[in-house]
Parts: C-alpha cells; sequence; structure tokens
C-alpha cells in the first residue's frame, strides 16, 4: 500500500485509462463476475464486512481524500491482509467503479459469497429467508439485512432471482451478505423440499394465507425451526409456489393500502419467528 497521500493531480492515480481499473469496471456484468468469481464491494461498510474473512478481499480502489478518512480501515486492510494491493484513484475512476449517486471513495474487489443449499442447511438451522424469484436488488439485499438483523440462520434466493453479487445487493445489505450464509438455487421445488427434509417448516408469506401472522405466532406454530418463503415483488408467490410449503401466512392489512413491501414483509415475518423462538420456554 501506497503511504503517501497525492493531489488530485498526480499522475501516478489511476485513472478511468487504467487497465486494473478497466478490468475492475467489468465486474459491474453478470457474466464477467460468475466467470472470473469475483465481485465489487462498495464502501467502507462492506470493505470492514468483507475483511473478517481471511482471503476474501482481492484488491482495494481508493481516492486520497477516502484514504484520508478511513485511514484506521486502511490500516487494518495492511496489518490483515499485507499483500492485498491498494490502488490510488481519481474521482472520475471512482465515479465508474462505484454505482452509488455518492461514492464513498473506497471499493474492493472480492471472492463470491454463495455458498451451496446443503451448506446452508447441514447445521440444521432454526430460522431462514427463502427469495423466490426475487428480481429487484435493492429488496434482494434489504431482505439480507432483515435476516442478518432478527438472527437468521441463513439466506437462499432462489429460482430466477437477482444476482447476489449485483453490487446493489452488496450495497443495499449494508455489510450482511458477509454475516450469514446466502446459497443460490434455481430449483425452488427442489429447494423448498431439501428444507423440510432437514426439519425446517416452511410457510410461505402470501395475502391468502390461512393464518394471519398474529395468529401463527399465537399458537405456537412460530417457536418450530422455520423458512419463510417470500416471493417477487410485483406478483407474490404464485400458486404452485405457495403450495410447495407447509402452511401459508398472510400479514394482515388494517388500513387502506393494498400491500406491504417485500422488504417490510420479511422483517415482520422474521422478527415474529425470532421473538417466538426466543420467548422463555422456547
Amino acid at each position: 500500500m501506497t503511504s503517501s497521500t497525492p493531489a488530485a493531480s498526480d499522475p501516478a492515480l489511476l485513472t478511468t485509462r487504467s487497465a486494473r481499473v478497466k478490468e475492475a469496471r467489468k465486474l459491474s456484468r453478470r457474466s464477467v463476475r460468475t466467470e472470473r468469481r469475483l465481485f465489487v464491494v462498495d464502501g467502507p461498510k462492506g470493505l470492514e464486512a468483507a475483511l473478517e474473512t481471511p482471503g476474501r478481499v482481492r484488491e482495494v480502489f481508493v481516492t486520497p481524500a477516502a484514504a484520508e478518512r478511513y485511514a484506521a480501515l486502511l490500516d487494518v486492510l495492511a496489518s490483515t491482509a499485507p499483500d492485498v494491493p491498494v490502488h490510488r484513484v481519481d474521482g472520475p475512476a471512482m465515479e465508474a467503479l462505484s454505482e452509488a449517486v455518492t461514492p464513498a471513495g473506497v471499493v474492493a474487489v472480492c471472492t463470491p459469497l454463495d455458498v451451496p443449499l446443503a451448506d446452508l442447511l447441514a447445521p440444521r438451522p432454526r430460522l431462514l429467508a427463502l427469495c423466490a424469484d426475487v428480481r429487484d436488488p435493492g429488496n434482494a439485499g434489504t431482505v439480507v439485512r432483515c435476516a442478518d438483523a432478527a438472527g437468521a440462520d441463513g439466506v437462499a434466493l432462489l429460482g430466477n432471482a437477482v444476482d447476489l453479487h449485483n453490487p446493489k445487493t452488496v450495497r443495499a445489505s449494508v455489510g450482511s451478505v458477509f454475516h450469514l450464509p446466502i446459497a443460490t438455487e434455481t430449483d425452488v421445488a427442489g429447494a423448498v423440499a431439501a428444507v423440510r427434509a432437514v426439519g425446517v417448516r416452511v410457510l410461505a408469506a402470501d395475502g391468502g394465507g390461512r393464518l394471519d401472522l398474529f395468529e401463527a405466532e399465537a399458537s405456537g406454530l412460530l417457536a418450530e425451526p422455520t423458512a419463510w418463503l417470500l416471493g417477487n415483488e410485483a406478483w407474490g408467490l404464485p400458486d404452485e409456489v405457495a403450495a410447495l410449503a407447509d402452511d401459508v401466512v398472510s400479514i394482515p392489512i388494517h388500513g387502506r393500502a393494498e400491500s406491504l413491501n417485500l422488504a417490510t414483509a420479511a422483517a415482520l415475518c422474521l422478527y415474529a419467528s425470532a421473538r417466538a423462538q426466543r420467548a422463555p420456554g422456547a
């Protein structure tokens, strides 16, 4: 890591024409991320979380101003991963590397996060979020963040879901993608069957549920190992997917709103299960 902090006009700064910047920019495409098994983490929180796993971070890009602002974080990087190159870049290069409206000034290239579904299920989890055909990266990242906050044991992105390593997914999770195991599986029916096979009850969150969320909690149902099956932002869970679950649970709407967004519904369901599972005597 270079020790000096060059001025913005310093020719030592990498620019959008620099080879390393060009290569990192290619990771904005899913096909390149999949081929290279690398992805970009945007911002200091993501880098801090990535450093918790040895070998996760491969290289870092930082502006001179951010190098000063996050000097303590870069010191941690230097002490825990001294072989990781740190590239100083100018403002336009950082804007090209970051998809944030206002870049924080630091991005990292990291190795992938996803684990096989079998690994996610091996420890006999008590609380999971299963996201079927979730397409919006911001929603996917926020669900991961909610699952992390609720103390869930993992998340699975099922079917034709957004890429876990999409920069917007990673950024929306605010580091939570590094805190719990996340599996990806295109076979929704097979994944749900695998979850049920390890003794986890699958509950589909859907407006046409037999029980509402409060009834499900009062009945003691949520104190059992539970996986919440959540559907697409626009059309929810198709009937054939909801039918894969052990039961279907709705969230009551007491006002005039048509529905809740995906992340809000996920937070309510996950926290209801977390509360039930942590109750005295549960």
